[in-house]
């Protein structure tokens, strides 16, 4: 008998018709004889309608309610799946986050899952299907919390963590990982194996498909991950451990994000220390710094330093920049209108060339790069938005990926 986690998504679970056919896909799980966990999201654009309706009361709507109004979503969907099952003669009982109780740390709209108290849910899969909301959970204080957008895969994974599941499979709207976007990038391919490194690098550059903190916690516990549709049968995509990474090719896919911005200091001082006072409130606010580029100018003794953040905290960055005593500089820029693209591709590893071969195939379309940022085994570059499709597609066909 395996244990396993099912994870369905907003689409998966997007109409009542959908719904029914979740539960019948948990239906022949169960008739294999298998123990089911399913983690379930909020019907597709429920979460969006509820927080057009905090909007109207106040732009800024208190979190602590937010959270309380948002986690309605995944309670709604949990009851009319487990309710879909009971009609299926399948036996079936749905949690709620305060029922398990799911605990979580963190700010509100952005906590992270600490621990969970399964007993009772271990203890009901000997007779039927638990059913528990996904993305949310409870604080130390009793306060209902949300896990940041997507947060649902977070979820599934810790369950099959804590519950020690034999495999936790995420059903969404297409049929695995594939090599870029399938709905802009018409050629993209479906990739059978990826390893967790590379998981890990796509979604946090900007696929979709998985969460990127739900891929580093599978990492780390090795929790056997499939991406696979609720819609077909096909086969889908196995995420899997470094040691069986695939290096025979240099990228195995292209991610991209439009959600960026670029900030630029001009003229600060060039002494130690200075970088620190840059960035240290800005950690302290909780503001994600991704690239960061300086240039020394010809006197060295001042420095030009350039660096992205997530397009959202640009107002905020700015704010805090200005009325930064700590640092002096003489004069501050920021491009809004940016995208982040990015190749990623355990065998760039061993594979000589990948750099010039995109620069050089970015330079042929005239695509004009504007920061550059590295690891092991990614490469991303900031560029004009209007340029993104463009580099994507590009980058897609010059690395055979079509």
């Amino acid at each position: 008998m395996i244990k396993k986690v099912l994870k369905f998504g907003g689409t998966s679970v997007g109409t009542i018709d959908r719904i029914q056919h979740v539960a019948n896909i948990v239906s022949r799980e169960c008739k294999a004889g298998n123990k089911i966990i399913v983690v379930v999201s909020a019907m597709a654009g429920k979460t969006d309608e509820l927080i057009k309706l905090s909007q109207k009361i106040a732009d800024d709507f208190n979190k602590r309610e937010l959270d309380v109004l948002l986690s309605t979503g995944e309670q709604v969907t949990c009851a009319l799946l487990t309710g879909a099952l009971i009609r299926l003669n399948v036996k079936a009982k749905s949690w709620l986050n305060w029922q398990i109780p799911i605990l979580t740390e963190g700010e509100h709209s952005n906590s992270r899952i600490i621990n969970m108290n399964v007993n009772k849910i271990n203890h009901f899969l000997n007779e039927g299907v638990a059913v528990v909301p996904g993305f949310q959970g409870i604080s130390k204080d009793g306060d209902i919390t949300t896990i940041g957008r997507g947060g649902s895969d977070a979820s599934a994974v810790a369950f099959a963590k804590l519950l020690k599941a034999d495999t936790c499979e995420i059903y969404t709207d297409v049929d695995g990982v594939f090599s870029s976007d399938p709905n802009k990038i018409p050629v993209a391919k479906k990739i059978d194996k990826i390893s967790y490194d590379e998981m890990l690098e796509l979604s946090s550059l900007g696929a979709k498909v998985m969460q990127s903190s739900a891929v580093q916690t599978a990492m780390m516990y090795d929790i056997p991950l499939q991406v696979r549709s609720t819609f077909t049968d096909r086969k889908g995509t196995i995420i899997f451990d470094q040691q069986n990474i695939d290096y025979s090719k240099s990228v195995t896919g292209v991610a991209y994000s439009k959600d960026d911005a670029k900030i630029t200091l001009i003229g600060v001082e060039d002494k130690p220390g200075i970088a620190a006072n840059i960035f240290e409130p800005l950690n302290k606010a909780q503001i994600n710094v991704d690239m960061v580029i300086q240039n020394i100018s010809s006197d060295q003794k001042t420095t030009d330093i350039t660096f992205t953040i997530k397009r959202d905290d640009l107002l905020k960055t700015r704010e805090i920049l200005k009325i930064n005593k700590k640092i002096k500089y003489k004069n501050i820029t920021h491009n809004d209108k940016v995208s982040k693209v990015s190749i990623v591709g355990a065998g760039m590893v061993s594979t000589p060339g990948v750099t010039y071969k995109m620069f050089r195939a970015l330079a042929d379309d005239n695509i004009n790069i504007l920061a550059i940022s590295t690891s092991e085994i990614k490469l991303s570059v900031i560029i004009d938005e209007e340029k993104t499709l463009s580099a994507v597609k590009k980058l897609h066909t010059i690395f055979d990926l079509d």
